[in-house]
């Protein structure tokens, strides 16, 4: 799989990986951004199978039902319920700590639109489940996926977030006025 996710996404699509997915430590969460368009969910599949690390994710539980539920499960898809409210980033800190390894990817922004501030949940599970943050880019100007090294979150939330909003600063989504 690896070969072949290789080929399409570098031969064909014309991408390049800038960096690998770590593969220590075994848990981490991936905040992947921009998130513009529906293109950023194979891009960043094709990604995660050309370096051969299981990333996870979740989604809305629409996504999960009818005829292409299993695919996305197979994809290492977790089902949300956002219709009602619930604790998510207990139950994912829950998650984090029931499993010897778990990388889950979270897009900051929580939506496709533009937003001028991103969620915290991602900074919240990090933190409750003491695992650090790795940032990857989906640049689409520059047909380039940027992967930072692991960063732990510091007491200093603001700190934090300049570093996050520094290492995607410039990147271009699919859609660029939405980035």
């Amino acid at each position: 799989m690896k070969g072949i996710a290789r080929f399409i996404l570098f031969t064909i699509m014309g991408w390049k990986l800038e960096n690998d997915f770590p593969k220590t430590p075994l848990k981490y969460i991936v905040i992947a951004a921009p998130h513009t368009s529906w293109v950023d969910f194979p891009i960043a599949i094709l990604s995660r199978l050309a370096s051969g690390t299981m990333i996870h994710f979740v989604g809305k539980a629409s996504l999960f039902k009818g005829p292409f539920g299993f695919f996305f499960k197979a994809l290492g898809g977790t089902p949300i319920d956002r219709s009602k409210s619930n604790n998510t980033v207990d139950a994912v800190i829950k998650v984090f700590n029931a499993k010897k390894e778990f990388r889950l990817g979270i897009s900051p922004e929580g939506t496709r639109k533009k937003v001028e501030k991103w969620k915290t949940g991602f900074y919240y599970i990090a933190k409750g489940a003491n695992v650090p943050i790795v940032m990857a880019t989906l640049d689409f100007e520059n047909k380039k996926v940027k992967i930072s090294e692991p960063y732990y979150p510091t007491e200093n939330m603001e700190l934090d977030f300049k570093i996050f909003h520094a290492f995607f600063e410039n990147v271009k989504g699919k859609n660029s006025n939405l980035s």
